[in-house]
């Protein structure tokens, strides 16, 4: 690994981790102590302040302000930049939502504190009309900022919590996570007060906070942590069964909508969709996502959202020329 390309990986493993241990991040370039301290020289003479801790081998992290100057961004494409993506990680869109979180995670912990106080200034100030959230289920961006960084690394964090049924409890938790289930996002980590895993609805989490001690992360009951969402999901819906049999191949289909319904085989190109306790109009949604023909679907909540869908396209494109 050349000099260059060596400096450029060490700054990526800056940027994904909030505080490395010299010998730590010496192993992973696979240099010497020697070597890492003049490599992080190097980010510093071009403009990355790289903060280092005492004692023998030391640790690293990268202070307030390193995003701004490789990015060339001044202070209001900065702000525009947190803001597109807060409202991204709000989109409809799982991937794009997912990696607006991820990239919120990196971005904002290194802002100058001037135009940090802009971006919260911002969210505080503005709101969001989008007719598939109701009232009161909106995400706080910061919400998802804070638990994004304590997945990632590895920090246990405190916060308030409201049940389905009101009550407000305190949790203390180790965050793994964060799983998007429809227009929804997740929390999945190890619950230190109750001994078990949990799953949390960001839109009741209150002021969550890191704790400033970290863990190392348990490995997840069955090694899937959306699968471990869903199913979690699936046992405490009341709501009715939802499937679907279309004519479509069930690999791509799963890969479409998979991380939220089961999808299974059900003959050549032909696989059935369910779920427990769904929205209809999610079921809906997500059944015309896949292009695939519809050959059935139940419940008849499903198909009468479909049923006024059509009638509205229909109305709106006009009849054929």
């Amino acid at each position: 690994m050349t000099t260059s390309s060596r400096t450029l990986r060490l700054l990526s493993l800056l940027q994904a981790h909030r505080y490395w241990a010299g010998d730590e991040l010496a192993e992973r370039l696979g240099v010497s102590l020697r070597t890492l301290r003049r490599d992080v020289d190097r980010l510093r003479d071009l403009g990355y302040p790289v903060q280092s801790g005492r004692g023998v081998g030391g640790g690293y992290q990268l202070a307030p302000g390193a995003a701004l100057p490789p990015l060339v961004l001044d202070d209001d494409e900065a702000v525009a930049l947190v803001v597109g993506l807060q409202s991204a990680a709000h989109s409809g869109l799982a991937n794009v939502a997912e990696a607006s979180v991820r990239a919120l995670a990196t971005v904002v912990p290194v802002l100058p504190t001037r135009l940090r106080r802009q971006v919260e200034a911002i969210g505080a100030t503005t709101d969001s009309l989008r007719p598939d959230a109701p009232a009161g289920e909106a995400t706080d961006p910061a919400t998802l900022v804070v638990l994004a960084q304590a997945c990632r690394d590895a920090e246990r964090v405190r916060f308030g919590y409201s049940s389905a049924s009101g009550e407000a409890t305190h949790r203390h938790v180790e965050p793994v996570r964060l799983v998007t289930v429809g227009r929804r996002y997740y929390l999945l980590g190890y619950d230190l007060d109750r001994a078990d895993w949990r799953s949390f609805r960001l839109d009741r989490v209150r002021e969550p906070l890191p704790t400033g001690s970290w863990f190392r992360p348990r490995e997840v009951p069955g090694g899937d942590a959306a699968a471990y969402v869903r199913d979690g999901l699936r046992r405490g819906s009341p709501g009715p069964q939802a499937s679907a049999e279309l004519v479509a191949d069930a690999d791509r289909v799963r890969e479409q909508i998979g991380r939220w319904f089961e999808v299974t085989a059900s003959g050549p190109g032909r696989c059935r969709v369910h779920a427990d306790g769904v929205d209809p109009e999610w079921m809906a949604f997500a059944l015309a996502h896949t292009g695939g023909e519809i050959l059935s679907v139940e419940p008849a909540e499903v198909r009468e959202v479909m049923r006024t869908w059509a009638g509205r396209f229909t109305q709106a494109v006009g009849p054929p020329s």
